[in-house]
């Protein structure tokens, strides 16, 4: 199988740091692989080396490209969204519109006013007399016109309002994907992007964690809620971890026996959210 990222034993060191402790990663075209991790983790670090802004050691492979050598033709096929504020405040979207049609081969400036004609983005407008939410919109917008197979998300979202977090996804799912493209996403709020998620790596201390598919999840846990009587008898089973709330206890469970838990309580399918915090808690190694 060919992969859209391969990378063996990738490492990269900031004198005694290593941010990215000897990682292998092997993700495939037409996946939407969420990378979560806490601050310091080592995800902006990974997103470096494999953008090709920073060295590396180990072997790294970007849709069959090297990222420190090919930099240029990788960027063909490649687009990066991180802080929307990285757009130039003085210049005017139709500016930018030109600017990007010259620079890249692949931008379509017909879907780009496609894209802007729903929103309150104007032509005329410079991006400094733009809300943080229509700089995003605009960002999106040409984003989402350039024809690649790799779009790398770097808190694309970050503070930004719900709804338009919402809208955010939403456009990106239905207007932008498709099975020959790759999405990867880095954000804290990882309880608006579980529903669009094909993949989930979870990274700590330079080192992945967790690399699985939703489905196998939603699969493997399981957590169970309990009252306060039968919280003995749970752990006796050893669960991964466990928490209070509202005076009840949840168990989080990986590769157990449904049934049997079904017996004791009340079963359900962790969120993205409560397994990351377990899994940070030092669940598994």
């Amino acid at each position: 199988m060919n992969y859209v990222i391969e990378a063996h034993g990738l490492t990269k060191r900031y004198k005694s740091t290593i941010a990215v402790d000897n990682i292998d990663l092997q993700i495939p075209a037409g996946r939407i692989v969420g990378l979560i991790g806490p601050n310091g983790a080592g995800k902006t670090s990974a997103l470096k080396a494999i953008l090709g802004l920073a060295t590396y050691e180990g072997s790294l492979s970007v849709l069959d490209k090297s990222p420190a050598r090919d930099r240029a033709a990788l960027m063909e096929e490649v687009c990066f969204i991180a802080d929307v504020a990285v757009l130039p405040r003085w210049i005017r979207v139709w500016q930018l519109i030109e600017v990007t049609e010259n620079i890249h081969p692949k931008f379509s400036r017909k879907k780009c006013l496609h894209y802007l004609s729903s929103t309150k983005v104007t032509l005329n407008q410079r991006v400094k007399q733009l809300s943080k939410g229509m700089v995003a919109q605009l960002h999106l917008a040409i984003v989402m016109s350039i024809n690649v197979k790799l779009l790398v998300l770097d808190e694309p979202t970050l503070g930004l309002d719900i709804l338009f977090r919402k809208q955010f996804y939403t456009n990106l799912l239905n207007d932008y994907f498709d099975a020959q493209r790759t999405i990867l996403i880095t954000t804290h709020q990882v309880e608006e992007i579980e529903h669009i998620l094909s993949d989930l790596i979870f990274i700590q201390d330079g080192r992945i964690v967790l690399n699985s598919s939703m489905e196998d999840i939603q699969q493997s846990y399981i957590e169970l809620m309990v009252p306060p009587g039968k919280a003995g008898t749970v752990r006796a089973l050893q669960p991964m971890n466990e928490r209070e709330l509202f005076g009840r206890h949840i168990f989080l469970f990986r590769n157990a026996h449904r049934e049997q838990l079904e017996a004791l309580g009340e079963v359900r399918t962790p969120n993205v959210a409560d397994l990351f915090v377990a899994i940070m808690n030092g669940a598994e190694s």
